[in-house]
């Protein structure tokens, strides 16, 4: 198979089954009652596959942390340029939606969108945080609570030294067994969310189509902005104007390997590669870029920001209210940070979004299949934004760029 089509196949495999779906939705209507219990099947195993997931994978990443850090001046530095870029993101996004918003679906779309009742805001800072019992901590309705567990979990298993070595030991097998399994259940999705599509078509409409269509473009067309104009500010307050043109030279091999393999993984050598050439220091470089292929994802917080805002539109509630909007960048710092580092993880930051605002679980799919059609600029974001966030680093540290002699004479 050739490279390009093994790294886009779960891209183009979902695409053909909302095709066919959507197919069957407009030419096959009475059959969709017979499609809409697979979509259900679908959604059903990835809740109770999410769930697990999340307590393993928290837990494990703070119970395996070391005792002691010998980099605390840079992964201070790195954290708070982490927090900027995620929050300056969806900052521009939420304009950009407030600038160029989307119109809502017609209101008889929404018969199918049963919104919880609003309980006092007492009362939902409580549920945010806790649960009365053990076992509603594994709901997918508590999904901020059960993450404040799994942290807590992960600092006890981590402060008990030797004895807890057994415990940490399984925090990390479970981790790799749930990971697995979401992974498994994963490769049906095509099949599940195009049956879910078949009945949105057949029950809402051609409209669909136009409503997915408006926010998609608007995330490309921010998307790029933000690329081309934040990313040149950020390499100019790093090193001036050398640094946007050292960044913009040795940008251009990472932004091609992170839009053909859509991983921030695999463009973590390119942008390895492009660090040593702008002349960020090596210690800077193999820290900041490594843990930032993780827990740094411009691309995800704008993503996060646009479904959040498509899921306010389908249950035709004020996204811009400013208790949302806190919450909204909440959630995002959260995607973009925390489930960045966990596989598939836009899909938990999506049912902690659902459980805190108490929307619908039925906005799930399409906030899904929006997060997959941006992933290819997404990943172009999240991957080659460590390399200006790793010159950021260095000018916060106070070390100097050291550009080789011949990138200088090139430049």
């Amino acid at each position: 198979m050739h490279p390009l089509l093994r790294n886009y196949s779960g891209i183009l495999l979902l695409l053909l089954g909302i095709s066919i779906g959507s197919l069957i939705g407009i030419f096959s209507p009475q059959t969709v009652e017979y499609l809409r219990p697979l979509g259900d099947i679908f959604l059903n195993l990835l809740f109770v596959s999410v769930v697990p997931l999340v307590y393993f994978a928290v837990a494990n990443s703070i119970a395996s942390l070391q005792q002691e850090s010998k980099f605390g001046r840079i992964i201070l530095a790195m954290v708070a340029t982490f927090l900027v870029f995620i929050l300056i993101a969806a900052l521009f996004t939420i304009a950009a939606v407030f600038l160029f918003p989307t119109p809502p679906l017609p209101p008889n779309s929404l018969e199918t969108f049963d919104t919880a009742p609003v309980a006092s805001w007492n009362e939902r800072i409580v549920s945010f945080f806790t649960v009365g019992e053990f076992t509603e901590l594994f709901s997918r309705r508590n999904m901020l609570a059960l993450l404040i567990f799994a942290f807590l979990t992960g600092t006890a298993a981590r402060k008990t030294a030797q004895k807890g070595e057994p415990f940490r030991l399984f925090l990390a097998s479970g981790y790799e067994v749930m990971k697995e399994l979401l992974l498994t259940v994963m490769k049906v999705a095509p099949i599940g969310l195009g049956a879910y599509f078949a009945y949105q078509v057949a029950t809402v409409g051609p409209q669909l189509f136009g409503f997915y269509a408006q926010p998609l473009g608007l995330y490309y067309v921010a998307g790029f902005v933000y690329f081309i104009i934040f990313f040149s500010l950020y390499a100019l307050v790093a090193n001036g104007s050398l640094g946007v043109k050292t960044f913009w030279r040795h940008n251009i091999y990472p932004s091609l390997t992170a839009v053909s393999t859509c991983s921030s993984f695999a463009t973590m050598p390119a942008n390895l590669q492009a660090a040593a050439r702008i002349g960020i220091p090596s210690a800077i470089a193999n820290i900041v870029i490594p843990i930032g292929s993780t827990l740094h994802k411009n691309g995800s917080s704008m993503s996060s920001i646009i479904k959040i805002y498509v899921a306010f539109l389908i249950i035709g509630e004020d996204f811009f209210e400013p208790a949302n909007l806190l919450l909204a960048l909440g959630i995002t710092v959260f995607v973009s940070i925390v489930a960045g580092g966990i596989p598939n993880g836009g899909y938990i930051g999506e049912m902690l979004m659902i459980s805190v605002y108490q929307l619908p679980m039925e906005a799930i799919p399409a906030v899904m299949i929006l997060g997959t059609l941006v992933d290819p600029l997404a990943t172009i974001l999240n991957s080659t934004g460590d390399t200006v966030a790793a010159m950021v680093v260095t000018k916060l540290c106070g070390e100097p760029f050291s550009v080789p002699e011949e990138e200088m004479a090139e430049v």
